[in-house]
């Protein structure tokens, strides 16, 4: 057993804290985050309030891309794009829209290249809105960017430095990110380019992550007579929104799981 005057066996010394950080402090967070800030606000508001002329409309949209099947998926992909890129419309609606105008083996590929779509634009224009300020930030607190690096995999599972990011884990955070059927769209794709996710990596995890809940909700859309709120909320099964729920949480503890270790890595598991 070490003395006070022996040092301890190398090994046995607890890791080093980290460097001093400067304090958190919420305003300066969002004073510095710029136009993030507000448009994760918009991000959240905007999809329910319009989801009510979105509502609307669908008794005159629908039967239109019916009768033009060839030109309606294409305007319709497009449509779902621009609108889910920008945050406007809610997303699990314009696929229902899709499974009803479509059926199912139509609008689901029609769908999932509107979330593509759609996720690119938000991504671009999220990118160019954030700039470098998120990261700087993050850079600045040793526990925030050892979950940043935990999550998209950029960095030494050790913490002894940086190295290629690591496409598929990445791919695979972002897919288990976009899964719940809560998860937030138009908001996750701010956060993602905010932290500087890969492009490619954001696309390809948001098209698997998103595959299972775009498949639930034009096989819904393509089972209901008529595409009314009420409607699409009576044709989905009661066991999908348990499962929905389990699957919201089961993601949560994972991501909770990740960013300890991450940051135990950095303070030590004692703190």
């Amino acid at each position: 057993m070490s003395t006070p005057d022996q040092p301890a066996p190398p090994g046995t010394q607890p890791p080093a804290p980290p460097s001093a950080e400067p304090p958190v402090r919420f305003g300066d967070v969002v004073k510095r985050l710029g136009p993030t800030g507000p448009m994760a606000v918009l991000a959240l508001a905007m999809p329910p309030i319009f989801s009510i002329a979105l509502f609307a409309a669908f008794p005159t949209i629908a039967p239109w891309l019916r009768e033009h099947q060839g030109t309606g998926v294409a305007v319709y992909v497009a449509a779902f794009a621009i609108l889910a890129g920008l945050a406007v419309l809610p997303t699990y609606a314009q696929a229902a829209l899709g499974g009803f105008a479509f059926g199912f083996a139509v609008g689901l590929p029609a769908a999932l290249g509107g979330f593509a779509g759609g996720a690119l634009i938000g991504y671009l224009i999220a990118r160019s809105a954030s700039g470098d300020r998120a990261m700087t930030l993050i850079n600045e607190h040793a526990r925030w960017r050892a979950v940043r690096d935990a999550l998209v995999g950029d960095r030494d599972p050790d913490g002894s430095g940086p190295r290629k990011p690591s496409f598929f884990r990445t791919v695979g955070m972002v897919a288990l990110l976009r899964m719940p059927p809560n998860s937030p769209f138009a908001l996750t794709n701010l956060v993602m380019a905010a932290v500087k996710v890969p492009v490619s990596a954001f696309i390809l995890g948001t098209m698997v992550g998103m595959l299972p809940r775009t498949a639930a909700a034009v096989f819904i859309g393509a089972s209901v007579k008529q595409l009314t709120k009420d409607d699409l909320a009576k044709a989905g099964p009661e066991w999908m929104w348990y499962v929905g729920i389990v699957l919201t949480v089961v993601v949560f503890l994972a991501v909770c799981a990740i960013a300890k270790k991450a940051v135990e890595r950095v303070t030590g598991p004692h703190i």
